[in-house]
């Protein structure tokens, strides 16, 4: 049974962390449903890494491209002369307040706001700004058309993440919409924006674990590597799936459908939560 909720909570975090419905949220509200204990700090990481897997499978051009064009601008002495030098570098300032938040809240978040009701309420305000930026977006600007406003801005909303139920696709690509930006742009530039984020994560999961692995002598840690494997590679696969079709969807159609389950969600979640306290 570990192996099969690896499983599907891989899925639910390779879906959620890259659709605007809040991968934080349902990682909560799936095991509460279900009445799941909690996999621990092992099974963290693996998620997270799945997830980072994903995005840098799918944007590894885009970065192999940003990176050497940087590198070459570095060794010119023209830092923000072409497109990619200057993507590069709003990418740089968009993720200082993501960075800055999860050092100095990291703690919080996990401990304080994991409430059910707090999902409720994040769900819901956001669906309604969601569909509020639909509505007023022009969607008359693409990346190359981004200024570091931009950056700024949606760097400072990527910073809300941390709250579950916000969802960090799902407020950077509104702020976007804010800016009339299109909705393909709005969520190409929120996925790149979000992988230094999603690997520091990653990272920062990784340590903890390699913390909690040093105590394993007395018997405070212990490690399911065949779920942690099964986590990883089901959030990778889906989680690279998921941007692969969502920017195709995004050509065509809106983001309506995630504004209503995002709404029933939070409603569901009430009225479980009102008929079992």
């Amino acid at each position: 049974m570990e192996i099969l909720y690896a499983a599907i909570l891989g899925i639910i975090q390779g879906l959620t962390e890259f659709l605007p419905i809040s991968s934080s949220a349902h990682l909560i509200l799936v095991p509460w449903f279900l009445g799941w204990e909690p996999e621990g700090i092992a099974f963290d990481v693996s998620l997270h890494v799945g997830t980072a897997i994903a995005v840098l499978a799918f944007f590894w051009r885009d970065w192999v491209r940003l990176g050497r064009d940087v590198i070459a601008g570095l060794k010119q002495g023209t830092l923000f002369v072409s497109q990619s030098q200057k993507l590069f570098w709003m990418l740089v300032v968009g993720t200082i307040p993501a960075l800055i938040a999860g050092l100095a809240l990291e703690g919080t978040a996990a401990s304080k706001l994991r409430s059910p009701l707090i999902t409720v309420f994040t769900l819901a305000a956001l669906a309604a700004v969601l569909y509020w930026a639909e509505r007023k977006s022009k969607q008359n600007r693409n990346m190359d058309h981004f200024t570091w406003a931009d950056s700024i801005w949606i760097g400072l909303s990527q910073a809300l993440s941390l709250i579950p139920g916000v969802s960090r696709s799902g407020i950077t690509m509104t702020t976007a919409m804010f800016r009339d930006s299109d909705r393909t742009s709005a969520a190409r530039f929120s996925f790149l924006l979000s992988t230094p984020v999603i690997v520091g994560a990653g990272l920062l999961e990784g340590w903890h674990l390699m913390r909690a692995l040093r105590s394993a002598a007395a018997g405070t840690a212990e490690v399911n590597w065949i779920v942690m494997v099964v986590g990883t590679v089901f959030a990778g696969v889906t989680g690279f799936l998921c941007i692969r079709y969502f920017l195709r969807y995004l050509q065509t159609r809106n983001f309506t459908p995630f504004v209503v389950y995002r709404c029933v969600l939070a409603l569901i979640v009430l009225v479980y939560y009102l008929k079992n306290h």
